[in-house]
């Protein structure tokens, strides 16, 4: 009998999200940022912040738990997006923590 060494694919998929300003774009990446995927789904995912452009990076062992990780991604950025719609164009700087 043969050992035969199945290799694991890792599956991976990158985006690049244009947003219309560096601030929106700002925005969007730190909202996105504080949630980490679940350790138990095997899916980890990278945010990148590239001027106006957030750059994602999602990768898995499994196509239907980056499917799964994908698909609340961009039920989040949806919802940034229109949130960022509903209340205006951000202030160029955001200087709350500054005096």
């Amino acid at each position: 009998m043969s050992d035969l060494k199945l290799e694991t694919l890792t599956l991976l998929r990158d985006l690049s999200v244009p947003f219309p300003s560096p601030r929106e774009a700002e925005i969007a990446y730190q909202v996105l940022r504080v949630d980490d995927e679940p350790p138990r789904s095997g899916v980890t995912k990278k945010l990148v912040l590239n001027n106006n452009i957030l750059e994602v990076s999602f990768s898995g062992k499994e196509a239907r738990k980056v499917r799964v990780g994908l698909g609340a991604f961009f039920d989040s950025l949806l919802l940034v997006t229109e949130t960022i719609q509903q209340f205006g164009p951000p202030e160029p700087t955001y200087s709350h923590y500054h005096d």
